[in-house]
């Protein structure tokens, strides 16, 4: 498995918990617990970030292949 794909499969694994988080957030807001809410923000916050390294990871080590 190439560094591309592997930054792939890690990004994929990211945006699902990504989208668990979310739908934690969507439960705590129902439940108007906005202390716990703003903590999952936070979260959300942080996968995020680690999903755009991965993308920029996976897109460099692309470009390094394409060039080698």
């Amino acid at each position: 498995m190439s560094t591309a794909d592997e930054s792939l499969a890690r990004a994929e694994e990211l945006l699902a918990r990504l989208e668990a988080t979310r739908s934690e957030l969507e439960r705590l807001a129902e439940a108007n617990d906005a202390d716990k809410a703003l903590d999952v923000l936070a979260q959300l916050g942080e996968i995020a970030k680690e999903v755009e390294e991965e993308l920029v990871k996976a897109r460099q080590a692309g470009e390094a292949d394409a060039n080698a």
